[in-house]
């Protein structure tokens, strides 16, 4: 599958603030968290504080990521 591009269609639903419905997966990764629906630009300025200035930052950060596998991983130990 070397050189070919893989489509895939993601309905983000409600997820994203409503001027970012629309936009392209990297213009949504580029963005500041707060284009995703229930971040304001008051988070924008807390998470800036910790080095997370967009979206790809907020899902790339180590801390959170971490936290989402020990969600997950709480959810399967019962």
């Amino acid at each position: 599958m070397k050189g070919k591009a893989l489509a895939v269609s993601v309905e983000l639903g409600k997820a994203l603030d409503k001027s970012y419905e629309n936009a392209s997966l990297d213009e949504v990764l580029a963005a500041p968290p707060s284009a995703l629906a229930g971040l304001t630009e008051k988070h924008d300025e807390l998470l800036a504080g910790l080095g997370i200035k967009t979206v790809r930052d907020l899902g790339s950060n180590k801390f959170f990521a971490t936290a989402g596998v020990l969600v997950a991983l709480a959810g399967k130990a019962d």
